[in-house]
């Protein structure tokens, strides 16, 4: 239960920082750099289903750990999304870029995703644990992610911070988008899948 108190808190700061400042990239960064440090040695500070997609396919997750994990990230990106909209309201949802395809949108959040769970699962290695640049690095990266694609895909690199505030608008009445669930479920999955698969063959193979 603390495991799970501890990812639906990470991952309501990290929706705040993502609505409050309109996704500023330095923001969002250290906010996931601090809530790392935070929250590493309960529950491993996924605050991100891909994060915990690849933790599964290591083998550092149950499948219901797993679900569990992924419901409680998307109840605190919930969380986040009201603390916004209590505050200042207005729309918080990610959306993709006018302009551009869904594709180029998927695609980005993938690669992207992919760079960041990379980060994260070298971090998470025997040979990295208690590493003290750990956080700052997963920070950055996301900030740096963010930077790269927010002008494409919007740079949530997260499915929970992408489809979690676009729920919340569905069920106060501002309506559902299905491209969303492709944007920010497919594109971030598929990316935290590959880097889990890259992961292994690098230093597992």
């Amino acid at each position: 239960m603390r495991k799970l108190l501890m990812e639906c808190i990470g991952t309501m700061f990290l929706m705040m920082a993502v609505a409050l400042t309109g996704n500023n990239p330095i923001a969002v960064g250290f906010m996931l750099a601090v809530m790392v440090y935070s929250g590493g040695h309960l529950s491993g500070a996924h605050f991100n289903p891909a994060v915990s997609l690849a933790a599964w396919m290591r083998g550092k997750l149950g499948v219901a750990d797993m679900v569990k994990y992924m419901v409680a990230q998307l109840v605190g990106a919930c969380l986040g999304w009201l603390v916004h909209n209590y505050l200042v309201g207005g729309s918080t949802a990610p959306m993709a870029v006018e302009g551009h395809p869904l594709m180029h949108g998927m695609v980005a959040e993938a690669l992207l995703a992919f760079a960041l769970v990379t980060v994260v699962l070298n971090m998470m290695s025997s040979r990295s644990s208690g590493n003290p640049a750990g956080g700052l690095a997963i920070g950055f990266t996301l900030a740096a992610g963010v930077y790269m694609v927010g002008g494409v895909s919007g740079g949530a690199l997260n499915p929970a911070v992408g489809i979690g505030p676009a729920v919340m608008e569905a069920v106060t009445g501002g309506g559902f988008d299905a491209n969303t669930l492709a944007l920010y479920g497919v594109g971030p999955l598929v990316g935290g899948a590959l880097a889990a698969v890259v992961y292994k063959f690098l230093n597992e193979g």
